[in-house]
């Protein structure tokens, strides 16, 4: 083999090298991504099958159920269009209350409720998260101009 021959196969066995890791790292990258949804587009089936997803909202007043003698925890999460229901076991945040905006990990399962492994609360009552502020503005606006319509009647 010539040494002009041994270069070439040194610089495809690096490129072959360097491909492989990619395709690696590529892998573990799209295994770790999280999307985001909001309880709108959860309804609308927008969420992918058996994936681990975010969603946020704010917890409805009045939704909280805690089961006797249990770490399980119910509550609704609304983007003011849509609902969602969300189990979690575990102990929850101690910012966690009904009418805060929250970001739940987890998975939907096949009757509709989100089985949340992690829930987040916001952090002090001028902060929410950039995603669940997101997803509230369109359907605020759309109360807020029901409400100014109502009230000029």
């Amino acid at each position: 083999m010539t040494p002009r021959q041994k270069r070439m196969l040194t610089v495809v066995a690096i490129l072959a090298g360097v491909g492989v890791a990619t395709a690696f790292a590529l892998q573990a990258f799209q295994s770790n991504l999280l999307y985001y949804y909001s309880p709108t587009q959860i309804a609308a089936g927008e969420v992918p099958d058996a994936s681990a997803i975010r969603v946020g909202g704010l917890v409805r007043e009045g939704s909280v159920a805690r089961a006797p003698g249990s770490m399980e925890v119910r509550f609704t999460l609304t983007d003011y269009g849509n609902e969602v229901v969300v189990s979690y076991s575990g102990v929850l945040p101690d910012l966690f209350r009904e009418g805060q905006g929250i970001i739940a990990r987890g998975n939907l399962g096949t009757d509709g409720v989100f089985v949340a492994q992690e829930v987040l609360a916001k952090h002090d009552e001028n902060y929410m998260p950039p995603e669940v502020a997101d997803s509230l503005k369109p359907h605020q606006e759309a109360a807020n101009s029901l409400d100014a319509a109502g009230s000029s009647t």
